[in-house]
């Protein structure tokens, strides 16, 4: 008994050691690895998307089904992003008008706070100095750029890489048990994420279509600009939540000159976000992650530290996969036991499959497949 708890003590202090190590790498080579991380994330959707297809269109076949995927998906990215783009440009033009609203604002607060004398709007760009921070814009937008370069590239290969990797399966895993074990594992997480995306598109849009009908009834500008981006946020957990409560109604005290359009979109918005965060959205995402909600919240912290805004978007997809694979191996399988929701974070693989991918005897072979 002594050496057994000696011998899993010693483990379970490697498997820290390796977190903290693993860590670290992500952090320092976050720039190769974040575009592959949202590469490959991409790469799952349009995969369901093109299933999704093929099931639901009857004329799409199996061959075309991934290329119409893909001319969707970018139309659609596109689409988006000018819509984005031009609304966030006739947004700025609109709070150059409002800048007299805006002082009396920060003079209600400056109030409320004790401030004599509050500042104007001018007075706190001037302090801000936009200018200084020109560099860091124009080292963000590069940034984004590359980012975006990058992540284009490696759904390219991946993409065209799909099917070695059924070679490449026959290859790792020497047994027919192995590679189902394998695929069971893969299947999971891949089923996993489309289940995530699909409920986090699905209730995101029932979020912002509500809410736009609301932010409509007040009569608040650019509300369908407001709804896509509370749609946007709501990938991103609980701090999309919040994003989509707090701006519409702040921007509503700054556009009407009484109180109550900003208090009913604040009521609104928060009894919209609470329902479907709280009865639909854990009804339609069932057992499918059996996530604890502590361990998301926890994971969009360590991930947005490590990879900022593409880990805050990325957090539970890789939290998901993180517990799927530890829950695979026995040294390992108690952290995915504490990031599951109900302690059964999957089944581990079997000592047989174990002792067999250790024998130097096993090799890959066709015809256990």
């Amino acid at each position: 008994m002594p050496a057994i708890t000696a011998e899993q003590t010693s483990r379970n202090a490697l498997v820290i050691l390796a977190t903290i190590a693993g860590g670290g790498v992500l952090y320092v080579l976050a720039d190769i690895l974040t575009p592959l991380a949202l590469a490959v994330f991409v790469a799952l959707m349009i995969d369901g998307f093109a299933r999704a297809l093929q099931a639901r269109l009857p004329g799409v076949s199996v061959r075309a089904a991934m290329p119409l995927a893909i001319l969707l998906s970018v139309a659609i990215f596109v689409g988006a992003a000018f819509f984005i783009v031009d609304n966030a440009t006739s947004f700025g033009g609109q709070l150059i008008t409002y800048a007299p609203k805006l002082n009396g604002l920060i003079a209600r607060v400056a109030g409320l706070v004790g401030v004599d004398i509050p500042p104007t709007m001018t007075q706190l760009v001037q302090r801000l100095d936009p200018a200084s921070h020109l560099g860091q814009v124009a080292g963000g937008l590069q940034s984004f750029a590359s980012t975006a370069a990058f992540v284009l590239v490696y759904l390219g290969f991946i993409l065209a890489s799909r099917r070695g990797w059924e070679r490449k399966a026959v290859a790792l895993f020497g047994t027919r048990e192995e590679r189902h074990e394998a695929t069971a594992a893969f299947l999971r997480i891949r089923d996993g994420v489309e289940q995530y995306l699909w409920v986090q598109t699905v209730t995101g849009l029932m979020i912002a279509v509500t809410s736009w009908i609301a932010m409509a009834l007040v009569g608040l500008d650019n509300a369908l600009f407001w709804a896509i981006l509370i749609f946007i946020a709501s990938y991103i957990p609980v701090v999309g939540g919040i994003v989509a409560v707090a701006l519409p109604p702040i921007f509503a005290m700054v556009q009407f000159d009484t109180l109550w359009q900003a208090l009913v979109l604040f009521g609104v918005l928060q009894v919209i976000g609470m329902f479907v965060g709280n009865v639909i959205q854990p009804r339609m995402q069932g057992r499918s992650l059996n996530m604890d909600p502590l361990v998301l919240l926890l994971a969009l912290a360590f991930w947005s530290a490590v990879w900022g805004l593409p880990g805050a978007f990325l957090s539970t997809p890789l939290t998901t996969v993180m517990m799927v694979v530890l829950a695979q191996f026995k040294g390992a399988r108690w952290v995915a036991v504490l990031l599951s929701a109900d302690g059964q974070p999957g089944p581990a693989r079997t000592r047989g499959a174990e002792a067999t991918a250790s024998t130097p005897a096993s090799r890959p072979s066709n015809k256990n497949l």
